[in-house]
């Protein structure tokens, strides 16, 4: 059993390498990956339903406890991230599809590795968990719509059609692992171990996948994208944090909802792009996957670092 802790520990400390290598292998050995298509919603089922084994009752507590404080994160994950897609597309004048993609992934819910980044930020770890969990149960009616508002002009978007993709790889999978964890009781503690390295590969196949079938795209319009998705995720993390501490939350807290906020559920928003659009629709979500993880190792580093007496821990 230790030596299982030890791998899964080791894996997800290594989580963004692990990413940006499966993204390299799809890029340049596409055809390890061209073929799998398909198994895109099957990866992500595997990461909700190992979301929903970690949650429990009480990670909802902080919606009592602090509820302003959660009303503003899921606010701010869901109006900041949007809104500078949009931002950003207009500025750069994209690909109609590509901007597509941005603004899909600026309309995800938070991240599932934002947890992971808020403790080794030494932030608020339950604030952090409590408005994941929310910004991902309301991302059924809050993504299709915050597309069908800002990206109906570009291209078709079936608000009830996305919203029952949601509900049918990500709802039902978390809904099951929390009645497993239900079920299992305190023999989960058996099968934790094994989540970190059951979601990183579930990761790392969709955006070896994703690369994989938009390489020749990719050699096109790369660079401009990359760009893109470094400039979203990086003015997500300083507007919340900004937001955070003009409304006088602590130090813990501010470092949880620009985590929140900066770091999106990317692997939904590849699987929506693959389900429903083009495939290079996936492409942003794709380089988002790699650079979030990179970046929020580097922030987690700097955010570590500082200290506030009044914040509470």
């Amino acid at each position: 059993m230790r030596w299982l802790n030890l791998f899964s520990e080791f894996i997800g400390k290594t989580f963004a390498l692990w990413t940006l290598l499966f993204a390299l292998l799809g890029f340049f050995i596409p055809s390890l990956f061209n073929s799998l298509g398909w198994l895109i919603t099957y990866f992500l089922g595997i990461i909700m339903f190992g979301m929903g084994l970690t949650l429990t009752l009480e990670d909802f507590s902080q919606v009592a406890k602090k509820p302003w404080q959660v009303l503003l994160g899921v606010g701010a994950q869901f109006v900041i991230m949007p809104l500078l897609a949009v931002a950003l597309v207009k500025i750069f004048n994209i690909d109609p599809l590509l901007a597509l993609g941005v603004v899909l992934v600026g309309s995800c819910p938070g991240g599932t590795s934002s947890n992971v980044i808020t403790y080794l930020s030494r932030g608020d770890v339950a604030l952090s968990v409590t408005i994941t969990s929310i910004t991902t149960l309301l991302a059924p009616l809050m993504t299709p719509l915050l597309l069908k508002l800002l990206a109906s002009e570009s291209i078709n978007v079936s608000f009830y059609a996305m919203m029952m993709s949601i509900v049918q790889f990500v709802i039902v999978p978390i809904v099951l692992g929390l009645a497993v964890r239900m079920a299992l009781r305190s023999n989960v503690k058996y099968v934790m171990p094994v989540l970190p390295i059951v979601s990183v590969f579930g990761i790392v196949m969709i955006v070896a996948i994703v690369v994989a079938l938009n390489q020749v795209r990719l050699k096109e319009t790369g660079l401009i994208i990359i760009a893109i998705v470094m400039l979203h995720n990086t003015f997500g993390y300083l507007v919340g944090y900004i937001i955070a501490r003009i409304m006088g939350l602590g130090l813990a807290q501010r470092k949880a909802i620009a985590i929140e906020v900066g770091m999106q559920n990317s692997g939904l928003g590849a699987a929506l792009a693959n389900k429903h659009f083009d495939p290079i629709v996936a492409v942003p979500s794709a380089i988002f996957s790699v650079w979030h993880n990179i970046s929020g190792a580097i922030l987690a580093n700097i955010f570590a670092k500082m200290t506030d007496k009044k914040s509470t821990q």
